[in-house]
């Protein structure tokens, strides 16, 4: 094999390795398990519980994305826990969504379905939030919000906002968001809320969006707190 065989075979095989990641992606059930793990590290029973699919299938599915290096996995005693390899399979996954809403019409669609915000609608909220002018609520399981958040919001996961309802200021207007703008907690914690007389509306951003739009627009207030990590 000559050098300009062996060249092209390189440039050939690295396809290759960008379709190990494009397979990888190809699931719906992958995409939910990476969506969840943006939110933070869990072990294959909390993610398979939280997709909503069984232990085996959830482990299956895991064992796929970490052959193509898109997650960890550590022993916890009887356990294993997953995170995301790096930020960068984070943003990736968020550009997979911004090019399918540029280009679908299907996600057009979901987006109205699920009541995203306009580009001025979520400027205007996001910069009275800044302002400390809402109240803030995180209704992601309390887990989440420990590994991370954003700065003044309080935890009051959806299933535990009826019991809690009282802990709310009812002077202030309250924002409530979730994992993103295809997750539903955030909505019906608004209908809750807006049931019970509060003004409420929701963010249709999750705490993984909020770096890049931090480094888009040198909103250095903005940026999430993350829980460190000590190992």
């Amino acid at each position: 094999m000559d050098a300009t065989d062996l060249s092209r075979r390189r440039a050939l095989a690295h396809y290759d390795e960008l379709a190990r990641i494009g397979k990888v992606l190809s699931s719906p059930v992958r995409l939910r398990l990476l969506d969840l793990l943006r939110q933070g590290s869990r072990n294959v029973d909390e993610l398979a519980q939280a997709a909503e699919v069984t232990v085996a299938n959830s482990s299956r599915h895991l064992q796929q994305m970490r052959s193509a290096r898109l997650v960890h996995a550590e022993r916890e005693g009887k356990h294993v826990r997953y995170r995301i390899a790096d930020e960068q399979v984070s943003r990736a996954f968020g550009v997979l969504r911004g090019l399918a809403e540029s280009i679908l019409p299907e996600m057009e669609l979901l987006r109205r379905e699920m009541g995203a915000l306009d580009a001025g609608e979520r400027d205007e909220l996001l910069g009275r939030i800044l302002r400390d002018e809402v109240t803030l609520v995180d209704t992601r399981p309390a887990q989440e919000y420990r590994e991370g958040h954003l700065p003044g919001a309080r935890s009051i996961p959806l299933d535990e906002l009826s019991g809690r309802i009282d802990e709310i200021p009812r002077d202030r207007e309250v924002v409530a968001y979730c994992r993103g703008p295809y997750c539903p907690m955030a909505s019906r914690a608004v209908a809750l809320l807006l049931a019970a007389g509060f003004r409420a509306r929701h963010l249709d951003l999750g705490v993984p969006d909020l770096p890049a739009r931090s480094r888009a627009r040198a909103r250095s207030r903005f940026t999430p707190r993350y829980k460190r990590n000590t190992r």
